[in-house]
């Protein structure tokens, strides 16, 4: 019998790894571009600059990604079918950075802090990967069946529309609206008796939006799902295994045909272009900034650690301490490398562990493909057009099928967890479930809290790992080694 790790390490041919990686390419690329879009136009940047920050985002992305699944000495890369990505944990601080300087300089600012978070980072990486005793089976698979359930709203989202935004689910009424301006302009308003019209008033969305579950765009996501279900049911081998990628391709020859996807920004598009590092000039360094990218990152590695013990799970693969150390020591090179080029924060992606999950494919060289095809979308913003033009909805589709996986291998993890001589470990699942779906339900909960400690409580991933980690030193305590819990989380994935 074959070691496990043969697994992990095999090299497919060519064709089979260009084909798998494209997969992962297109299942993290909506995600990866959506970050330097929010902070590019928080920043009131131009559309040239905009498309820069993206174009640098996707480089970055390969980059990082290579170097966690490939290995770059012994100090970093996890060596698993990791793919990076910009995480979206920064994105609040990096909205409100921009938000109070807005321009170059607030970019300046902002890849300051981000180069300072990822130094301190990497200083701080071995001390973060300690924990791993803190995190045993009955934590792990919460923390999983978690990201699972949290990332299902990214994948409604896509097929509905966002539940804020240009396809909120309401809008103002027209009608409404205009009598709101009319009497703004009114020449009545100032006058003796006609009450002034307070600041900043605006009228509540009361009126269906058309654009939001749209009809059309619904059919596209449930053709795209249909199309997986039934490669994965008849189709054999290397077929069944990109299942996702043959359904996004259904999906958008489907959507090009119904006049959904459009092709205009491929042919405005360069066909190559360079990334150069300290686009908008030398950083600045504000202390203030630098601590809350570091308490971000913090976030990001508790966040990671999931997300590796998730894959180590999947691919049969020990994730140890030292391992765990040059994973998350990947996360704070990537941040380093991300200030440098122009972007942002990196993190693993939890879309793409739902892929491994979804193919079985747990080879790390089909990550390093995909690396390979960011850093080459990267450099060829004609190719990167072409898959930013694919419709949200063809995705939507694809991402019920690969979020739920996510969180069917929290579920086995948790089969195997002892319930019946320690009933307190049910106690410990349920309230972190619970926790967890806090920032889901009602995201605005936090409204009256700190500021400061916005960034621990808004993600839902996070926090029920604090939870489930402080609930089983409550009930367990932290006497349990690493292996042995990684091992029975290990036999409970294998039944």
């Amino acid at each position: 019998m074959k070691p496990a790790d043969d697994a992990v390490d095999q090299v497919l041919p060519t064709g089979k790894l260009a084909a798998l990686g494209l997969q992962h390419v297109l299942v993290m690329y909506a995600g990866a571009v959506a970050v330097p879009l929010i902070v590019g136009r928080a920043l009131k940047l131009g559309p040239e600059e905009v498309a820069l920050l993206i174009s640098a985002d996707l480089f970055c992305c390969g980059i990082v990604t290579l170097i966690q699944s490939l290995g770059v000495t012994q100090w970093f890369g996890i060596r698993l079918p990791v793919m990076m990505g910009v995480t979206f944990a920064a994105v609040g601080p990096m909205v409100a950075m921009a938000n109070s300087h807005p321009g170059p300089d607030g970019a300046r600012m902002i890849f300051g802090a981000i180069i300072g978070a990822g130094i301190i980072s990497m200083l701080i990486a071995p001390l973060i990967s300690r924990l791993l005793r803190f995190f045993p089976p009955v934590v792990t698979g919460t923390i999983i069946a978690v990201i699972g359930i949290n990332l299902m709203r990214v994948g409604v989202n896509w097929i509905f529309g966002n539940p804020v935004g240009p396809t909120a689910p309401l809008v103002v009424t027209p009608e409404h609206s205009e009598w709101l301006s009319t009497v703004r302009s009114s020449a009545a308003v100032g006058q003796p008796g006609f009450p002034p019209v307070p600041q900043g008033l605006a009228l509540a969305p009361t009126a269906p939006n058309p654009a939001y579950a749209a009809l059309p765009g619904v059919g596209i996501a449930a053709i795209v799902l249909a199309s997986i279900l039934l490669i994965a049911k008849f189709a054999k081998g290397f077929v069944a295994n990109i299942s996702v990628l043959l359904g996004i391709v259904i999906g958008g020859i489907v959507a090009t045909a119904t006049g959904m996807m459009h092709f205009d920004k491929v042919g405005k598009a360069k066909w190559f272009d360079v990334v150069l590092p300290f686009h908008f000039g030398t950083p600045i360094f504000e202390p203030v900034m630098v601590l809350t990218m570091v308490l971000v990152m913090i976030v990001v590695m508790i966040e990671s650690t999931g997300m590796f013990l998730a894959l180590g799970e999947m691919t049969d693969r020990k994730v140890d301490q030292p391992a765990l150390a040059r994973g998350l020591r990947t996360d704070g090179l990537g941040t380093l490398i991300g200030g440098i080029f122009n972007t942002f924060p990196y993190t693993s992606f939890s879309q793409n562990v739902g892929l491994v999950a979804v193919t079985g494919v747990k080879s790390r060289f089909v990550c390093v493909a995909a690396g390979l095809i960011l850093v080459v979308l990267g450099l060829l913003p004609k190719m990167a057009a072409l898959v930013e033009s694919l419709p949200t909805v063809v995705l939507g589709g694809a991402g019920l099928v690969m979020f739920g996986m996510v969180a069917a291998t929290g579920i086995r993890i948790l089969g195997g967890v002892d319930y019946t001589h320690n009933r307190n470990n049910a106690l410990i699942v349920a309230i972190s479930i619970g926790f967890g779906m806090i920032p889901l339900v009602a995201p605005r909960y936090l409204q009256w809290m700190p500021h400061a400690i916005h960034p621990l409580i808004e993600s839902g991933i996070l926090l029920a790992s604090m939870v489930a980690v402080m609930l089983n030193l409550y009930f367990n305590g932290a006497k349990g080694d690493a292996e042995g819990s990684i091992r029975a989380a290990k036999q409970a994935d294998a039944h």
